[in-house]
């Protein structure tokens, strides 16, 4: 038997992120009851915590509205999360919203650890390069509540048992831009925050 999504789990539409010292905190502000999304600046890790931990730093924590988490990058200097900070409306498909990414933002992950000047120049370099190439992407779109990487025909021909998957899972990973970056959500079983990414383009307003 398939494996049914919670109702529960839907995916959050709106969170707020938190930059501590050590961690960022991804917190859902959509009306949802949900748990807030860890991630270590250290070395990278997850966990699911329940409440904002209080700032031991002088420093207040920068925080900032975030539409959709579209997954971690791991690279040679380390890793990187990456959300997305805008979106635009363009229309709707099987009478849901879909809508494009209009701007994103890359954090760096697990880098205290590299401490030679050699390896803080590499991460330097490979940060400022897969920021430019995330800027310049074209043509991201996404829906928090239909598998825009389906045809309608094919969405018709689901399985009411695959309509209850959550969204990543009912997803054709070939036209699944961000398919490795939600591996290690995934692994977390990390469902409210695994958003399907798709490139291409809309010509008009889609509406079936």
């Amino acid at each position: 038997m398939m494996e049914k999504a919670d109702p529960s789990q839907k995916l959050y539409t709106r969170m707020r992120l938190w930059e501590f010292p050590d961690q960022y905190v991804i917190e859902p502000t959509c009306g949802s009851t949900g748990s807030c999304l860890a991630i270590s600046r250290v070395d990278g890790s997850m966990n699911l915590i329940d409440d904002i931990p209080q700032s031991t730093s002088v420093r207040v924590p920068k925080i900032q509205t975030i539409f959709g988490v579209i997954g971690i990058l791991k690279l040679l200097a380390g890793s990187y999360l990456l959300v997305i900070t805008g979106r635009e409306h363009v229309g709707s498909y099987m009478g849901l919203p879909i809508f494009k990414v209009s701007s994103l933002k890359v954090f760096p992950c697990d880098h205290s650890l590299k401490n030679t000047p050699l390896e803080q120049k590499r991460m330097e370099t490979e940060f400022s390069g897969l920021l430019g190439i995330a800027e310049r992407t074209p043509g991201l779109y996404f829906s928090y509540d239909v598998n825009i990487t389906l045809s309608a025909q094919r969405l018709h021909s689901l399985g009411d048992e695959s309509k209850l998957l959550p969204l990543w899972r009912q997803a054709d990973p070939r036209f699944l831009w961000n398919n490795y970056m939600l591996e290690v959500l995934i692994e977390n079983k990390l469902d409210p925050y695994l958003l399907p990414v798709m490139q291409g383009s809309i010509l008009g307003h889609i509406v079936y």
